[in-house]
């Protein structure tokens, strides 16, 4: 009987563990640059947008804190232990998203107030949206090497950022351009309606096409089972999850 690896070995899921604690790490430097920036503009501009833009981004500081921690353990049994913990902290913190936009959305369209213009908030949305989606890729293709479901799961709150990076610059460009203040509240609320899929999925510890976990070794058949299964289910993935 053949046995093959269902899994990286132990030399490559260190280099893999490695490369996580580096793509955390970049996260959260970026999104404290981004969280300081966004809360600012918006306070002077009055956005509502920019200050959700701005708290959004202490949530990812959170999703990717909870990655950091899992990953600072030693051994590969040990960050195992920790995953549902760190998909549990991922998953509410998509949860405070999704209720802080909500709410700030609704404010905004019973008439909250108007924002004024912002050109620092439009170059912040606009360089954010050009490079989370990047993060984003890398996270996801570490993680399911490496079959962490909490790493994907920080991948997709990164994505969402993406998304909300591309709400936002709309938003702020159209009530610029047009005065149109009602645009970036609908669409935030439907990002909003995103996040909450996203947290429910982390919560159950859903792994978008997370490849084996452990360096574990098993029949020919069973590996081509195994393979089987997850071609199925990398075939149900949403968008930001192949």
């Amino acid at each position: 009987m053949t046995t093959v690896s269902l899994g990286p070995s132990p030399a490559r899921r260190a280099v893999l563990a490695r490369r996580v604690r580096l793509l955390v790490a970049a996260t959260i430097t970026y999104n404290l640059i981004e969280a300081v920036v966004a809360v600012t503009a918006g306070t002077l501009a009055s956005s509502g947008a920019l200050v959700a833009f701005g708290l959004d981004s202490v949530i990812e500081v959170a999703s990717a804190a909870a990655i950091a921690w899992q990953f600072s353990a030693r051994t590969p049994e040990r960050i195992e232990q920790r995953e549902k913990r760190a998909l549990r902290i991922i998953a509410v913190s998509f949860y405070a998203l999704a209720a802080y936009v909500t709410a700030d959305s609704v404010r905004a369209l019973i008439g909250g107030g108007e924002a004024a213009h912002s050109t620092p908030g439009l170059v912040l949305a606009a360089l954010s949206l050009a490079v989370m989606p990047f993060l984003s890729a890398a996270q996801r293709r570490t993680g399911r090497e490496l079959g962490s479901a909490s790493a994907v799961a920080d991948s997709k709150q990164t994505l969402l950022c993406t998304y909300l990076s591309g709400v936002l610059l709309a938003g702020l460009a159209v009530n610029s351009l047009f005065g149109w203040s009602w645009a970036d509240p609908i669409a935030a609320l439907i990002i909003a309606a995103v996040a909450l899929k996203e947290g429910r999925e982390a919560w159950r510890g859903d792994a978008c096409c997370a490849m084996p976990a452990a360096g574990a070794t098993a029949s020919a058949s069973t590996a081509e089972d195994g393979a089987a299964a997850t071609d199925t289910a990398c075939a149900a993935c949403g968008p930001g999850c192949s």
